[in-house]
């Protein structure tokens, strides 16, 4: 089973940046896209609904922001839209496809970085939806939990770790809620299953030669059920191409799909 998690900053950007026909080639089953930025009538043509892909989208409110959405080659049980909180769900955050046994979610935590404001969102979220990551993690379904989560855990995970730890996104109290989601929770990074390396990173900053030099942040995860973990066979972040500031995350998994 193949599993590609990809913030596009804008789905209609990725598109004309050949992001469709790079994912026909990957055979991918399940395909989670955060940021897309787009209504539902701006969606309407056939590229984003591309052939053999149940297509789902969970756009925002306003116009131009957020957005998330998932295509599944299976048929899902069930499709779960949003978290269950008003003010979340407006943003267009969370989306859930049910395939037997399995939970596949596309989520997009909110980034804090442009004022206090939206820090202080950023944890009210973070707060709510810790519950939700408990009882999910002592339910009997299994998880991936794909997404933009907007923090780097650790040090290896962003290059510049010491400028920046006053920085949304790699705020100590950020860091410390996924040490609770990894170290408490039973959740496991199923990047880190597979790859321990340094300089893995999965966004780049526009300002400055971030992308050539590789100054990144690794903030887009596959969160993965305990269970899992013995699953995940490789972990894959494709840089050939630049579909957005974000690079795709592809971990295959022995879980197949009936």
């Amino acid at each position: 089973m193949r599993i590609i998690t990809v913030n596009t900053n804008g789905i209609r950007a990725a598109e004309r940046k050949g992001f469709f026909p790079w994912l026909a080639q990957q055979e991918a089953d399940v395909v989670c896209i955060q940021e897309t930025k787009a209504q539902p009538e701006q969606l309407t043509a056939d590229a984003f609904r591309p052939a053999g892909y149940h297509c789902y989208y969970h756009s925002a409110e306003k116009k131009g922001y957020s957005g998330v959405a998932i295509y599944s080659k299976h048929k899902p049980d069930k499709v779960i839209v949003g978290m269950g909180f008003d003010d979340i769900d407006s943003e267009g955050r969370y989306l859930e496809v049910q395939l037997g046994k399995l939970s596949v979610i596309s989520l997009y935590l909110p980034s804090g970085s442009s004022k206090e404001e939206r820090q202080a969102f950023k944890y009210t979220v973070m707060d709510r939806y810790m519950p939700i990551l408990q009882e999910n993690a002592n339910s009997k379904r299994d998880y991936i939990i794909c997404g933009d989560w907007n923090i780097a855990h650790k040090e290896i995970d962003l290059k510049n770790w010491k400028a920046n730890q006053k920085n949304s996104g790699f705020l100590p109290e950020e860091r410390a809620w996924l040490d609770q989601l990894f170290e408490q929770e039973s959740w496991v990074d199923g990047f880190r299953v597979v790859n321990q390396e340094a300089d893995q990173y999965t966004w780049w900053s526009n300002r400055g030669q971030a992308w050539a030099k590789n100054v990144g942040w690794r903030i887009d995860y596959q969160v993965i059920s305990e269970r899992l973990q013995e699953k995940v066979q490789s972990a894959t972040i494709y840089k050939d191409e630049r579909f957005s500031d974000h690079a795709p995350l592809i971990i295959d998994y022995d879980y197949p799909l009936s």
